[in-house]
């Protein structure tokens, strides 16, 4: 795998770090730094800690990732999509749908980034048999996950502070959408 490939691999597995930051970023209603780098760095991580685990049990777990991964980011993409709408529409005395909790994030973090089992296991697909080697293209995955997810979330907050409607519901229908895409593109 060249410099490249390692690259641009990370930016396509950033993609969907990005988008949920985004959404995320939406029902902010201003920029907490704080917040913005909790949830870049659980995404940053994830996306990186998903290839290792796919590629260290890429003997047990490839059968049940290939035909799997795909039903559980779309489930729990839908389900916190759902959630978010459904919180969106009770109005503003109802408790909101919170990205900064830790729970929350994880969950987020998890679902954006278990497509990414299936990178680990191309990895060993493609001779990349240490951890040595793998090592670098991990951090390029990580860094650029990280990023992506920090821009996301400013964005997202600087779309939401020039909104003036309730934001949860497109937050929530972004979510869906991002579960059907990735549902889609393995089906098909």
């Amino acid at each position: 795998m060249t410099t490249l490939e390692i690259w641009l691999t990370a930016l396509a597995l950033a993609m969907d770090s990005f988008t949920v930051a985004i959404a995320a970023g939406l029902l902010l209603k201003r920029v907490q730094l704080r917040h913005f780098f909790t949830i870049a760095f659980f995404f940053g991580a994830f996306q990186a800690l998903m290839p290792l685990m796919g590629w260290a049990g890429s003997v047990y777990f490839y059968e049940f990732i290939e035909h799997y991964d795909h039903w559980i980011a779309f489930a729990i993409l839908v389900l916190l999509g759902v959630k978010m709408i459904r919180e969106g529409i009770q109005g503003e005395e109802e408790r909101h749908f919170d990205p900064t909790r830790l729970g929350t994030v994880l969950v987020l973090a998890v679902g954006v980034s278990i497509d990414a089992l299936a990178v680990g296991i191309s990895f060993t697909c493609i001779g990349m048999d240490t951890l040595a080697v793998i090592a670098f293209p991990l951090l390029a995955i990580a860094l650029v996950s990280f990023v992506m997810a920090l821009g996301g979330c400013f964005i997202g907050s600087l779309v939401g502070n020039k909104l003036r409607f309730p934001v949860e519901p497109l937050g929530g229908a972004v979510l869906i959408l991002l579960g059907i895409k990735i549902l889609c593109e393995h089906l098909m």
